[in-house]
Order: structure tokens, then C-alpha cells, then sequence
């Protein structure tokens, strides 16, 4: 499979006509041409596309994006987002829904790909995980669940030089002009500015808690053009019945489910029979203590449990969420930091306490890593629930933790994330 023909375009670059075989991690799609790999976006396997070749600098592989559709494959569809499409130059599509147009089933069984392969290349782990679907919010049409429409809760604007906002181009620093969000809740539809311009401005966040009315955040710059910190105020989520305070500019998942996802997935994921509600269990990347809360609310009030979180603010928030278990405790530190001490400082029967844990980690897209995996096989807990959404960065610490004796027990991935190539998976993992 490659090309059928090459050109130099009217301003000097090379477009080439490419068979795409394959999904790859990240949004891409792999193609050949004279034997190179070609990463190439906007496209889906089985399609023969023209491209334009936009970075041949490495030796092993070229990125392109695609031009035209020669040769549709039967799961295309058009796009979600009209300012995406592939009819529209390239610089002009707006980013952020790298998948909308495929369809939605089609979009699944490409994130499964990519993680089970993921999986069985850096981890030696086969697996028949299935990407399950997430329902949109409640009020959301049944278009919007037939086309994983209406989900965010959160949506970050660029802003450009003359002071007009939109998304950034795909790959790019560019900010393409948009007249709608569809990936957005109602409420953030109701309330995004698109057609204001906030010269000046680093960036504007809107944001539609599901306690509290949406907002607008605008982001200054200080005098170096960086972002400039800003305390914008308290805000609440509500998830299974229960309120959790937040920074309005802090963490939150994205997807207007997502939070009640997990929060389910890691109380259902941990093995009762290798729980003790009286070890030195953690919740590790903590945030404002939703998982914490998950364990608590699943195993009784006075079940041992301590949150690490970097966020100052956050464990703050995190005191007060957990306010009513009175073995919990929210700790400030890095959690390499933490784990560190951990194995430095316990004694014999603190120890013992950790190696009868339940730990919880929910790192972000980089993953825990080979410092943090390092130092937490060598605190021993008995079982370790792992929430990913990244599959390669969980791919790479399942195959770290195994070579600390630790196996994978149990994996389940979530589509909160639709139209676009990321996936939330959670996975249990026990020596």
C-alpha cells in the first residue's frame, strides 16, 4: 500500500496520495509512502486520501494532513463540528474533535485498538476490553447521544493577537474563528463569548458546574505575557448524591458524567476480599478527593484513607469533602515526594499497613511513571486501582508494575471523551 502519485503543490510542498491502513495513538492515522510511516490526521483506515506533507524531519516517519477524500471508507460521516471539516484548509479546522467524523461505534472500536495494542506492546498484557459508552447529560437531545455531542462542562478559548477567541487550529498555535461549540454542554453554549474579543488576554474558560450557575473565567497575562494566577472563587459538583467543593479554576473531569463514572468504576474495580478498611490506604493525585470519597462512601465512615495532592487548594477543598470520615486525611506533597518518605520513615508496623492497602492513583496524561511505580512497589500495597486517560502512558506503567511482581486483574475503558481519540480506562492490579 502507498502512494499513487507525488506533487510539489503551487508553493513548494509535496502532496501525496496515501492509503491509510491503521489508527496510531494521538488522533493520527498511519500510512506509507516509499516505505516511510506517514502520520496523517483527518482520516480513518481503509480511506485513500491526498495529503499534504507538513513535517518530514525525522528519519522513521512523516506527518501530513489530509487534503482530499479520494476514497471515503464506509465509517466516515460528516463531521460533527462544521468548523472541523475536512472541506474547510487545514488551518482553518478547528482542534479538539479529531474523531468527529467517524462514527461514534467506529470511534470506540479505534480507542479499544489503541489501547489493546498499547497494552500488548509495552506490557505484554493481551486483553478483550471493550470501550463502553457514557449517556450525555441529562436534557441533552437524542441526536446529541447519537453523535457524542453536548458533553463538555469545560471548554478553554485561545486567544488570538487582535483579541478574538476560538479554539487553536489542530497542531497549532493558530486560533481559528468559530460560531459554536457542539462538543459543549447547552449551558456553555448559552454562555461562551465567541463573539467578544478580549484583547490582551491569555485565554477565557467557561465552565457549567453541575451545582452552580455557568461562568465565564478571562485569564490576564502579566507582565512577562505568561498567564497570570488568579483566584476566581468556590464552586460545587455534585456527583452520587453528594456536593464537592472546588476552585472554579481547578480540576474537574470534562465530560458531564465523567466524575459519577469513575467515582462507580473505582468502587465497583476494588476487590473487597483484598480490602482493609484499617491499612494505610491512599488515594494518590487526590485532587479535591472524589475518589477518596468513592472508597469512603463504599466500605463505611471510619475506613483509613489519606489524599496526596500537589494542589494546595485542592487538599484544602479535599479537608472539607472528607470532613465526615474520621480516618480520612488530605495531605499537601508531590506524590513521588510522598511515597519516598513513606519508605524511608515507616516503621515495621506502618509498613505493615501499607502493604495491606488499597491504593488509588489517578495521574495526569503523563502517567505515574517510573519514579513514582519505582517507589510505590517498594511501599507493597495489596491492590492497586489505576485510573489512565492516557492508554499508552498506562500501557507503559502496567508493564513497569509488572516487573515488580504486580498483575493486571481487571480493566474497563469509558468514551468519556467522544469525537475525539482519548478514552478513560480504570484497571486493578494485585501482586
Amino acid at each position: 500500500m502507498g502512494t499513487s502519485s507525488t506533487r510539489e503543490s503551487g508553493v513548494g510542498v509535496t502532496e501525496v496520495e496515501l492509503d491509510v491502513t491503521n489508527v496510531a495513538h494521538g488522533g493520527v492515522f498511519v500510512a506509507r509512502h516509499d516505505g516511510r510511516v506517514v502520520f496523517v490526521g483527518d482520516t480513518l483506515p481503509g480511506e485513500r486520501v491526498r495529503a499534504r506533507i507538513t513535517d518530514d524531519g525525522h528519519k522513521s516517519f512523516w506527518r501530513a494532513e489530509t487534503v482530499e477524500v479520494l476514497e471515503a471508507a464506509p465509517e466516515r460521516r460528516p463531521h460533527v463540528w462544521s468548523e472541523a471539516s475536512v472541506d474547510r484548509a487545514p488551518s482553518e479546522r478547528a482542534g479538539g474533535a479529531e474523531f468527529g467524523h467517524i462514527r461514534l461505534e467506529h470511534q470506540r472500536e479505534l480507542k479499544r485498538q489503541v489501547l489493546a495494542d498499547a497494552l500488548q506492546r509495552m506490557a505484554g498484557v493481551e486483553t478483550d476490553v471493550t470501550v463502553e459508552a457514557v449517556a450525555p447529560p441529562a436534557g441533552a437531545t437524542g441526536v446529541a447521544e447519537a453523535d457524542g455531542t453536548c458533553w463538555r462542562t469545560r471548554v478553554r478559548l485561545q486567544v488570538a493577537d487582535d483579541g478574538s477567541i476560538g479554539p487553536y487550529a489542530s497542531r497549532t498555535h493558530r486560533v481559528v474563528d468559530v460560531g459554536s461549540l457542539p462538543l459543549a454542554t447547552v449551558r456553555i453554549g448559552e454562555v461562551a463569548p465567541l463573539t467578544r474579543r478580549f484583547p490582551g488576554a491569555a485565554h477565557v474558560d467557561v465552565i457549567a458546574p453541575s451545582a452552580d450557575s455557568a461562568r465565564v473565567l478571562v485569564v490576564e497575562r502579566d507582565g512577562k505575557g505568561r498567564p497570570k494566577p488568579a483566584r476566581h472563587g468556590v464552586i460545587h459538583e455534585t456527583v452520587a448524591g453528594r456536593t464537592f467543593r472546588l476552585e472554579t479554576g481547578g480540576f474537574w473531569q470534562v465530560h458531564a458524567r465523567a466524575a459519577e463514572t469513575l467515582y462507580h468504576a473505582v468502587q465497583d474495580m476494588i476487590d473487597e476480599g483484598d480490602f482493609d478498611p484499617r491499612a494505610s490506604n491512599l488515594d494518590l493525585y487526590g485532587g479535591v478527593g472524589l475518589l477518596a470519597v468513592a472508597v469512603g462512601d463504599r466500605f463505611g465512615e471510619t475506613v483509613r484513607i489519606t489524599t496526596v495532592e500537589s494542589d494546595a487548594r485542592a487538599t484544602e477543598h479535599a479537608t472539607e469533602n472528607l470532613a465526615e470520615w474520621i480516618g480520612a486525611n488530605a495531605l499537601t506533597d508531590r506524590v513521588d515526594r510522598y511515597l519516598q518518605h513513606v519508605t524511608r520513615e515507616a516503621g515495621a508496623a506502618e509498613r505493615r499497613s501499607f502493604e495491606a492497602a488499597t491504593v488509588v492513583l489517578d495521574p495526569p496524561r503523563a502517567g505515574a511513571g517510573r519514579a513514582v511505580v519505582d517507589r510505590l512497589a517498594a511501599v507493597g500495597p495489596r491492590q492497586l486501582v489505576y485510573v489512565a486517560c492516557d492508554p499508552v502512558a498506562l500501557a507503559r506503567d502496567v508493564g513497569l508494575l509488572r516487573e515488580h511482581g504486580y498483575e493486571l486483574r481487571e480493566l474497563r475503558a469509558f468514551d468519556l471523551f467522544p469525537n475525539t481519540h482519548h478514552l478513560e480506562a480504570v484497571a486493578r492490579l494485585t501482586r
